[in-house]
């Protein structure tokens, strides 16, 4: 047996090039001869190989062969239409194109594009579908994926470096000043609920007192300049300038930093296909308040952190002093994060259910 992980793009420090680099090492460990194939690979080290060798490596009726979905790649269909082996889907989840309408014709094409392909993807008859989430995987079984080759488990990730990583100890004297310190960790799109989290953080800040800070840590594309525009447009207008702190590009010590010296972690996110920070927040004991939409009640559970299905600025910003005020429920959400990351999403435990969910082939 031979084992290809097919994928347009493998980046470092991404979510899908964290999960894909993981079950190739788990497959290298049980012997199994194993590589990776994508267009374009950036700052990692691991030999890629183009997508057009896959069926000679790994296209026979012994080979494995895991897609990581996550945008539309025309270049997939027709290679898992023509190998012969055991095809597995790992679906993380397209956002869907209305996020992106005003903001970037660009992104709302390459969306519309990634979800028309869920139903073809879908219809294949591959014999496995996993979903990162099973908010993911019930988007391909109302597609057509047949229920009985569908399982979950959640993606493999680096929360356990962050936890060995020495914290930034320079950023983490600067947050260290008093200020009671929100984070949010993810990039800057429209889905992710930059502009409602301000609002929120504002209503914190007029409602429940100073000091405090809200860190923002996460890329800012170009191409979504008005999205980019209209969040730093709702900071001016309740005057919190001096009040955010952006991390553009954050390393592993200094996100380390920026966990540790928050009080609460809060994402009125809109869309996740699971929400890796997250896990992030509950590993380090960071109680979290999010917004209940798509997978992010699922990732975190029920007492994983304080999820509503309301985008009410106040509701939120009560959440908020309520963690700040209340050291005992703010330690009860820290006990129950941390045990649900033990036993939902530490690395052993995906380990198993990645090996469970191929034990067919394997």
């Amino acid at each position: 047996m031979k084992a290809a992980i097919l994928m347009p793009v493998l980046a470092a420090q991404d979510a899908v090039g964290n999960d894909a680099l993981a079950m190739a090492r788990l497959l290298r460990e049980r012997g199994i001869e194993t590589r990776i194939h994508c267009d374009v690979a950036v700052g990692v080290d691991e030999t890629t190989y183009k997508p057009a060798t896959l069926p000679d490596f790994a296209g026979g009726a012994d080979d494995l062969v895991i897609y990581h979905f996550s945008v539309g790649w025309p270049v997939a269909l027709d290679l898992l239409r023509r190998v012969r082996g055991y095809r597995v889907v790992r679906y993380h989840n397209i956002t869907p194109p209305e996020f992106f309408d005003g903001i970037s014709t660009l992104h709302a094409e390459t969306c519309a594009r990634g979800r028309a392909e869920i139903p073809a993807i879908a219809q294949l008859g591959c014999e496995r579908y996993i979903g990162a989430s099973q908010y993911n995987l019930d988007e391909l079984l109302a597609a057509g994926a047949p229920a009985a080759r569908g399982c979950v488990f959640a993606p493999f990730h680096r929360v356990d470096a962050l936890l060995d990583a020495e914290a930034d100890l320079a950023l983490l004297d600067e947050l260290g000043d008093g200020a009671h310190n929100v984070l949010m960790v993810g990039r800057i799109a429209p889905n992710k609920g930059h502009v409602e989290l301000v609002e929120a953080f504002a209503a914190y800040v007029d409602g429940f007192g100073d000091p405090a800070r809200l860190i923002l840590v996460g890329k800012r594309d170009p191409r979504l300049a008005a999205y980019n525009d209209a969040v730093h447009a709702a900071i001016d207008h309740h005057r919190l300038g001096t009040r955010v702190r952006w991390l553009e590009a954050a390393s592993e010590a200094r996100l380390k930093a920026a966990f540790l010296a928050s009080h609460a972690f809060m994402t009125l996110s809109r869309h996740e296909g699971f929400c890796v920070p997250l896990i992030e927040a509950m590993a380090l004991g960071v109680p979290a308040v999010a917004l209940a939409s798509s997978a992010i009640p699922e990732t975190m559970g029920r007492d994983g952190g304080l999820a509503w299905e309301s985008a009410d600025p106040w509701l939120h910003a009560a959440s908020l002093a309520r963690l700040r005020d209340d050291a005992a429920f703010r330690q009860h959400l820290r006990e129950h994060a941390r045990r649900r990351y033990a036993r939902e999403f530490a690395l052993p435990v995906l380990r198993q259910r990645f090996f469970d969910a191929l034990a067919e082939v394997l």
